[in-house]
């Protein structure tokens, strides 16, 4: 193909994952009633925690006239995106996909197959922590205070805690691409692993409040067992590679002494 056909496939393939998109909001918008209900629930919880009056003080509140109408938009996006995921992945991949060699191909599919679960299960574990970290951060308001939480403020707090977990689930499949790419290998990224349990520790403490110790250790948790795993299967696969071909670093042997000798 072209140059120029490449940019009409292109173009074509950018219009259909767009129509899904915007199809997919629509259909989202319908759903935010009930997802921000879900979301609040914690704001809920820390009402019921306060006495008859001081729970009065205890909501979700917009600081401007479009404010309810954004929150709606922002969430019927983002859901939006995840219902459409089928379709504008497979526009990706049927862009992609004729210039790929069978054996890159099956790697793509497996990747992505691994990529996606680890992803979800993130975002859940996100979904699990969210509620603890709001309580918890709650239980700090001196007596008398109020808690209003700003709905734009809390939504983005909500959905980059999602996405910042759901990431770094992904990680580890990364670092077996790695390996695989035979940038780096299985030895290398199980030596690495005291900075690997640093960095799990550091980035639970950042996405979880310091207050909330058993979240911040069930996450750091997680992700190690995700980290030693991607090494393990690096180890596998680095001892299947030089069972296949012969170690091109041994020595080679000490010719005969020929006839001329």
């Amino acid at each position: 193909m072209s140059l120029a056909q490449h940019l009409v496939e292109l173009r074509k393939r950018l219009m259909i994952g767009a129509i899904a998109l915007v199809v997919a909001m629509v259909a989202s918008f319908f759903l935010t009633d009930w997802i921000i209900w879900a979301m609040t629930e914690p704001i809920r919880v820390v009402a019921a925690q306060r006495s008859a009056e001081e729970s009065q003080a205890v909501t979700l509140m917009y600081s401007t006239i479009t404010g309810p109408f954004d929150m709606r938009l922002r969430i019927s996006f983002s859901v939006g995106i995840l219902l459409s995921a089928p379709v504008w992945l497979w526009q990706i991949w049927a862009f992609l996909m004729p210039g790929l060699t069978k054996k890159e191909v099956r790697y793509t599919i497996g990747f992505v197959s691994a990529a996606v679960p680890l992803f979800f299960g993130g975002v859940f574990t996100g979904w699990l922590v969210m509620p603890h970290i709001v309580e918890i951060m709650a239980t700090f308001s001196p007596d008398g205070s109020s808690n209003f939480y700003e709905g734009k403020y809390y939504y983005d707090f909500v959905f980059k805690l999602l996405l910042v977990v759901g990431v770094a689930y992904v990680i580890p499949v990364f670092l077996v691409a790695l390996n695989f790419a035979g940038i780096m290998s299985g030895k290398a990224i199980l030596t690495g692993w005291r900075v690997a349990i640093l960095v799990a520790v550091v980035f639970s403490g950042l996405a979880t409040p310091a207050a909330d110790i058993v979240s911040m250790l069930m996450l750091a948790v997680i992700l190690t067992i995700l980290y030693f795993a991607a090494a393990g299967l690096s180890l596998l696969l680095d001892f299947r590679r030089s069972r296949r071909r012969p170690d091109l670093t041994a020595p080679s042997p000490a010719p005969t002494a020929g006839p001329l000798a």
